[in-house]
C-alpha cells in the first residue's frame, strides 16, 4: 500500500533491504500517530493530532571474517523521502566501514526463530496490513465525560489543569536474514491535577491507558477533591525517617529506575548495586525478607508490548544484532530474590547468565495472601506519612543505587487510620534497593502510570508499599 507521502512502512523496509550492499542489514520503520487534549482552569484549551516517520538502517559489515568479526553503522532520519531511502542505505554503510570491530558481534536472528512474531501473533495485524492509526476519536467519550467533571469542579470552587494523549506506532522490522516482524503499540495516559480557586493547594493523579474506555475521569477528580480538602489543614514536619505510604506511582518511578538500573553487564564488571564483591553479579541473592516479584511480560493483560526485539542502538546490554530474537515473560525478582539482570546475548556471554532482554512493561507484586488496598494500609497505619508522588528523581550513587528527588502535590500525615492533614514537602534521598530490604506491607497491585517516567515507559502495574524509615533529607518549599 502505498500512502500519499510516498512508500508504505513495509515498501520502505523492503526497499532499504534490497539497496543494501553490505553483508547484512537491518531496517526499522516506524510510523505513529497521536490525537491529544487539553485543559486548564476548567476549560478545554486545545485538541489536535498529528504524524511522523521514522527509519533506522543498521549496516553489518563482517570484513570477510564471520559472526564474530563485525561492525555496524547505525542511521536515523525523520520523513525520509522515497528518493532518500538508498541514501540512508550508504550512509548506514559508510558509518560501518568506518566503525571499530563492535564486541557485541554475532549472527542475526532468522525467520524461524522459536516464539517467532508470526507463530505467537496470529490474532494482531499482519505484515502486510496497513499501519495502525489513531484520531482524535479515540478521545470522543473521554472528552464528553471530561466537560462534565470541569463543569462540577468550577461549581465546587476547584480548578482542573491537565491533558490526555493518544499514541499509536507502527513497528516494522526487516532483516536480510529475511525476518519481518511487526507490532502495533498503543499508548495512552491521562494527568490531572486539581487546584484549589486561591491556587495554593494542588493535588495529582495520572492514569496509564490503552482506549480511554477504562479512564473515569469523574473518579479522578473525586479523589483530587478529596485530598485538596485534607489539605487545609498544614502541618510542619522536619526532615528525617518515616514509616511511609508509597502510592502505585512513587513505586513505579523507584522501581522502573532499579530496572532500568539491572544491567548484566555493568553488574559483571563491578560498577553497581546489582555486583557482587570480589567478581559476579548477586543474582541469586535475597533482596527482600518479602514474597516479592518484578517481572516483565509481553503478553502481559493491559500492559501488552513488542514480543521481539527492537533495538536502535547497541549498548552495555542490547545490541543492534539480536533485533527480531523473542522476548518471554521474565522474573527479574522472584520471591524477594534477584533472579535475572537485563541482557543481550552478547552482555549475558559476559556475565555467564541467561539471555534475558529488556521488555517494556514492568509489574511488581506480592504473593502474600489477601493483600490490601491502599485505603485499607491508611486505615491501619498508627503514625505515617502518605505520598502523592515523587518528582525530579536523580541518581546519586551507582554503587547503592542512591536516589535522591522531592515530594510533589500532596504529602499527608496519617495519624490512627485517618489522614489528618498535610505537611510540607521533602527532598529524599533512598535507594529502590535499599526500600527492598525495609518493605513493612506491599498491597494489592493495579496498573499505574509513573509521573516522572510517563514520557518513557508507560506500562507498569504496581501495589502501594510501606516502608520502614523511608528518609526524608530535608525540608523541601517545592509545591
Amino acid at each position: 500500500m502505498t500512502t500519499a507521502s510516498g512508500y508504505s512502512p513495509q515498501e520502505t523496509v523492503e526497499r532499504a533491504l534490497a539497496a543494501a550492499r553490505g553483508d547484512d542489514c537491518v531496517v526499522i520503520a516506524e510510523e505513529t500517530s497521536n490525537a491529544n487534549l487539553r485543559w486548564a482552569g476548567n476549560t478545554l484549551t486545545t485538541n489536535g493530532v498529528s504524524a511522523s516517520r521514522q527509519l533506522t538502517v543498521i549496516a553489518i559489515n563482517r570484513h570477510g571474517n564471520g559472526p564474530g568479526q563485525a561492525s555496524s553503522g547505525v542511521v536515523s532520519r525523520a520523513g525520509v523521502r522515497p528518493d532518500q531511502i538508498e541514501d540512508v542505505v550508504r550512509a548506514a554503510e559508510r558509518a560501518a566501514a568506518e566503525a571499530a570491530p563492535a564486541e557485541d558481534a554475532g549472527e542475526l536472528a532468522g525467520p524461524d526463530e522459536p516464539g517467532s512474531f508470526r507463530e505467537k501473533n496470529l490474532d494482531e495485524p499482519g505484515w502486510d496490513s496497513p499501519p495502525g492509526r489513531t484520531e482524535i476519536g479515540v478521545l470522543r467519550d473521554f472528552a464528553a465525560t471530561l466537560g462534565e467533571t470541569l463543569r462540577a469542579a468550577q461549581a465546587a470552587g476547584r480548578k482542573l489543569y491537565g491533558f490526555a494523549e493518544h499514541d499509536l506506532t507502527s513497528t516494522f522490522l526487516g532483516t536480510s536474514t529475511g525476518v519481518r516482524q511487526r507490532y502495533d503499540q498503543p499508548t495512552g495516559r491521562v494527568e490531572l491535577n486539581a487546584k484549589s480557586a486561591d491556587l495554593e493547594r494542588s493535588a495529582w493523579t495520572g492514569v496509564a491507558t490503552r482506549d480511554f474506555s477504562d479512564v473515569d475521569v469523574a473518579g479522578l477528580d473525586a479523589g483530587l477533591a478529596g485530598r485538596l480538602e485534607a489539605a487545609k489543614r498544614i502541618i510542619a514536619l522536619p526532615a528525617g525517617r518515616y514509616e511511609t505510604l508509597l502510592p502505585p506511582t512513587a513505586v513505579a518511578d523507584l522501581l522502573t529506575y532499579l530496572y532500568w538500573s539491572a544491567g548484566a553487564k555493568e553488574a559483571a564488571e563491578g560498577r553497581t548495586v546489582f555486583s557482587k564483591p570480589g567478581g559476579g553479579t548477586r543474582v541469586g541473592e535475597r533482596l527482600s525478607a518479602q514474597p516479592v516479584t518484578l517481572s516483565s511480560d509481553p503478553r502481559a493483560p493491559g500492559l501488552a508490548c513488542a514480543p521481539f526485539v527492537l533495538s536502535h542502538a547497541s549498548g552495555p546490554d542490547s545490541s543492534v544484532f539480536d533485533n527480531g530474537i523473542p522476548l518471554s515473560a521474565t522474573s527479574w525478582i522472584s520471591d524477594g530474590s534477584l533472579a535475572a539482570l537485563i541482557s543481550s546475548r552478547h552482555s549475558a556471554e559476559v556475565a555467564g547468565l541467561p539471555v534475558t532482554p529488556a521488555i517494556d512493561n514492568l509489574a511488581f507484586a506480592t504473593s502474600a495472601p489477601a493483600p490490601p488496598t491502599l485505603e485499607e494500609m491508611i486505615a491501619s497505619t498508627g503514625r505515617g506519612l502518605l505520598l502523592t508522588c515523587l518528582w525530579y528523581i536523580r541518581e546519586v550513587d551507582p554503587q547503592t543505587l542512591l536516589l535522591t528527588g522531592l515530594t510533589r502535590d500532596g504529602v499527608y500525615l496519617v495519624e490512627d487510620g485517618e489522614v489528618v492533614g498535610a505537611v510540607n514537602n521533602f527532598r529524599f534521598n533512598e535507594s529502590p534497593v535499599g526500600m527492598l530490604e525495609r518493605l513493612l506491607e506491599v498491597g494489592a497491585t493495579v496498573p499505574t502510570l509513573p509521573r516522572e517516567w510517563g514520557d518513557y515507559f508507560n506500562r507498569a502495574a504496581m501495589p502501594p508499599a510501606r516502608v520502614e524509615g523511608f528518609n526524608m533529607s530535608s525540608v523541601s518549599q517545592a509545591s
